[in-house]
């Protein structure tokens, strides 16, 4: 397994959101893993590294993990447990994993470390165990909530960041990851155009006090794990721009890919529950490359900077 000058793994990979984001920003991803078939599978179509079905969660895959010696370990350990579309019940198990994702960082001791969640898991006992974990082993750690629809995604996504660099002081990144934010939030039309072929679209609402009909010049909702067509006797809500009807079409599994940025030519296929919960789950690839971006600039100068 050759390595580039920044030997990446991705934990918790799914079907590839971070993993090509940060390729796409320079970093050379030597290995990932992840546990739910159905994404293994996407992910071996997209990808020419190695993906490993492993159960995180496990000392004696951790060791493996550790053996890589990778300078960089990214991750989005499991959040159905802390998110709002989610049972919101850390006991459910899964997040214990970002405890696993902190165990193999605080043993490998990577040069830096990105994980990724739900903007609710920053006040999660689990993630404050993880952060707990990190100090120890010597991180100073920029954490951060980044919306992607100011990160070059047409998406509104709140998600938190959790950066380490060995050695380094709290907030080491912020001036990065802060200064290249834009000015306004990107609309589906801006990433798109009329590629859709329409101007609206339905997305189910998590209840039927909120609006289900949007219009392609503002950012998508989140996009979720789950997807519905529109309910028979669906009716207009206040807020919804135009009623229900021929200007109003639900979006397809690919097109929701690509307002989670996925490039066009990305391979998916499965079963359509499958691919709704692995593109809701992912990390948007633009969102990933921003952080990588930012990321890679500081190593950079921070190499240079101490020569």
């Amino acid at each position: 397994m050759s390595k580039g000058l920044f030997p990446t793994v991705d934990l918790f990979c799914g079907c590839g959101g971070l993993s090509l984001g940060f390729l796409r920003a320079g970093f050379d991803i030597i290995a990932a893993y992840d546990n739910w078939q159905p994404a293994i599978s996407v992910y071996e179509k997209n990808f020419t590294h190695p993906v490993f079905k492993r159960d995180l969660g496990s000392e004696s895959v951790q060791q493996e993990v550790i053996q890589l010696n990778p300078r960089i370990i990214i991750g989005g350990p499991p959040c159905q447990d802390f998110s709002t579309a989610g049972h919101m019940d850390e006991g459910l198990g899964r997040a214990q994993l970002s405890v696993a994702f902190s165990n193999i960082v605080s043993q490998a001791k990577p040069e830096y470390f990105v994980m990724e969640n739900v903007a609710r898991a920053r006040t999660s006992k689990a993630y404050q165990m993880a952060i707990s974990r990190f100090a120890e082993a010597g991180y100073g750690m920029t954490k951060i909530i980044l919306d992607a629809c100011f990160c070059n995604v047409p998406q509104q996504r709140k998600r938190y960041f959790v950066i380490g660099h060995l050695g380094d002081v709290d907030n080491f990144l912020d001036s990065y990851l802060l200064s290249h934010l834009s000015s306004k939030p990107m609309t589906i039309y801006d990433y798109l155009g009329d590629e859709l072929g329409t101007e609206y679209y339905f997305r189910v609402p998590t209840n039927y006090s909120r609006r289900g009909v949007y219009s392609i010049h503002e950012p998508a909702m989140t996009v979720r794990g789950i997807d519905r067509p529109i309910p028979k006797g669906y009716k207009k809500h206040p807020q919804d721009p135009v009623e229900i009807g021929p200007l109003v079409r639900a979006l397809t599994v690919k097109e929701r890919s690509y307002l989670q940025t996925f490039p066009k030519e990305f391979i998916f296929e499965g079963t359509k529950t499958d691919l709704n919960t692995m593109i809701g789950n992912a990390v948007p690839v633009n969102l990933a490359q921003y952080v990588a971006d930012a990321l890679m600039k500081y190593i950079l100068g921070y190499t240079k900077s101490g020569e």
